[in-house]
C-alpha cells in the first residue's frame, strides 16, 4: 500500500466526513468497525485493500466492508466524501470491496450526508435512501483484484511498472516460469477475469491517474498501451461509462459548497 499522509482539510460529521487531499495524498492504513462508502466529489480516488484496488472516478462510489484493512489515495486534487453505515444497512451491500455506479440521487445523498449536520432521524433516512440506491445499482468493473500466486504477482508487478507493455502472455510466462495455458487458468480462477481483461482494468486505472494529473488524451493513450486515441477512448468508455473528456468535466464540478450548506446541530 502507498505511504501514509494527512488531508489538507477535514470536516467531520456524525458517521461521515469530507476530506480535501492534494494529488498523491494518501490516508493511513486503517480498519473500521463499520463498513463505509467513499465518493470523489472532485478528483479520482483509489481504495487499496488486501484483495485489490478499487478505482473511484466521479460517477462511482466504492464500498469497503467492516474490518477490512484499507488505504485511500488521491489522484489529482480530490474532495473525498466518506459515509459509515450501521451493520443493519451494511448487510444489504456485498461483504467484499465493490464499486457501484452512483446515480444522481445517490450522489446528492452522499453530498448531503457529508456537507451538513443532520439530526439522527434525518441522517438515518438518508442512509436508507443511499443503500436503496446502491442495492439497485449495477456493480462496475473498476475493481482490480490482487493476485496471490507468485507467478501472477510477478506479471502484475511488471505491468504496473510498464502499463504500455504489449508483451504476450506466453512471453511473460516464460519470464515468470509458467506456460500461457497455466497462467490463463490462474487469471480466471484467482481473479475472475482473463489476462487481457485484467490488463485493461490496470490500464484504465493508470489512465485515470494520468488524466487526473493533467495529461491529454493522446499522451494517456500511448502511455497506457493503446496504439491510437480512438481505441483508448472506446476502451475507457466501455469500462468507465463515459469518455475521457466527459470524465474530466465531471471530476472538476463542485456540486456543493460545504461552508454555505452547513447547518448547526
Amino acid at each position: 500500500m502507498p505511504d501514509d499522509g494527512q488531508p489538507l482539510r477535514s470536516e467531520l460529521f456524525p458517521s461521515a466526513g469530507a476530506h480535501e487531499w492534494a494529488s498523491g495524498g494518501t490516508s493511513s492504513v486503517q480498519t473500521h468497525e463499520e463498513g463505509h462508502l467513499v465518493y470523489a466529489a472532485r478528483g479520482v480516488l483509489s481504495v487499496h485493500t488486501d484483495r485489490g484496488t478499487s478505482i473511484v472516478p466521479a460517477n462511482r462510489v466504492a464500498w469497503t466492508p467492516a474490518g477490512s484493512t484499507h488505504q485511500h489515495r488521491a489522484h489529482g486534487e480530490t474532495d473525498m466524501r466518506i459515509v459509515f453505515l450501521p451493520a443493519a444497512l451494511a448487510r444489504r451491500i456485498p461483504d467484499r470491496p465493490a464499486v457501484f455506479l452512483a446515480s444522481g440521487l445517490a450522489r446528492e445523498v452522499l453530498l448531503a450526508l457529508t456537507s451538513r449536520r443532520l439530526d439522527d432521524a434525518a441522517r438515518a433516512r438518508l442512509q436508507r435512501v443511499l443503500v436503496d440506491e446502491l442495492h439497485e445499482a449495477t456493480e462496475q468493473p473498476l475493481q482490480l483484484p490482487e493476485p496471490r500466486d507468485d507467478r501472477l504477482r510477478t506479471i502484475a508487478q511488471h505491468l504496473r511498472e510498464n502499463p504500455a507493455d504489449n508483451t504476450s502472455l506466453a512471453e511473460l510466462g516464460r519470464r515468470a516460469g509458467a506456460g500461457a495455458r497455466t497462467l490463463s487458468r490462474l487469471f480466471r480462477d484467482e481473479l475472475g477475469m482473463t489476462y487481457y481483461e485484467w490488463r485493461t482494468q490496470l490500464r484504465i486505472y493508470h489512465a485515470l491517474v494520468l488524466l487526473a494529473d493533467g495529461h491529454d488524451t493522446t499522451y494517456v493513450a500511448h502511455a497506457c498501451g493503446w496504439a491510437n486515441p480512438s481505441g483508448f477512448i472506446a476502451a475507457f468508455a466501455a469500462v468507465v461509462g463515459t469518455t475521457p473528456g466527459r470524465h474530466l468535466r465531471l471530476t472538476h464540478i463542485r456540486t456543493y459548497d460545504r461552508s454555505r450548506e452547513r447547518v448547526s446541530g
